[in-house]
């Protein structure tokens, strides 16, 4: 049996006016309908940094400003072996959702754990309690 695949993503972590930008992965994706904080995987030899400005500008159509790692971890799903980078960020612009994903702004409070996937959970916790 073959190990699982290995995949490095990256996640930007967007405030504006004490919320959160999310989106929502779609039906048929890995963990369709939890939400997310927009990203993707990186491409081969790709940087983290550069992978993220790739990624918001397909799903979003905007810029960012990608600024210091705040949070990595390395989860294990069934199917594959997922080590994820969280970076707080800005937009350079006005995100839209170009991959037909739902997208909101949420508020510290209203951030839910269970609603993401298991290895955004941590993160989530943590950004509930500051502030």
């Amino acid at each position: 049996m073959a190990p699982p695949a290995h995949l490095i993503v990256t996640a930007a972590v967007i405030e504006r006016a004490g919320k959160f930008l999310v989106t929502r992965r779609p039906l048929g994706a890995h963990l369709e309908g939890c939400w997310e904080f927009p990203g993707g995987k990186c491409e081969e030899g790709e940087t983290l940094e550069a992978c993220l400005e790739r990624e918001i500008l397909e799903e979003l159509d905007t810029g960012v400003l990608v600024h210091e790692e705040i949070y990595s971890v390395t989860h294990t799903y069934p199917e594959r072996v997922v080590e994820l980078h969280f970076f707080a960020c800005a937009l350079s612009g006005s995100p839209r959702p170009m991959l037909g994903q739902e997208m909101q702004w949420i508020s510290r409070g209203d951030l839910r754990p269970d609603e993401f996937p298991p290895a955004d959970a941590e993160l989530v916790e943590q950004l509930r309690r500051v502030g």
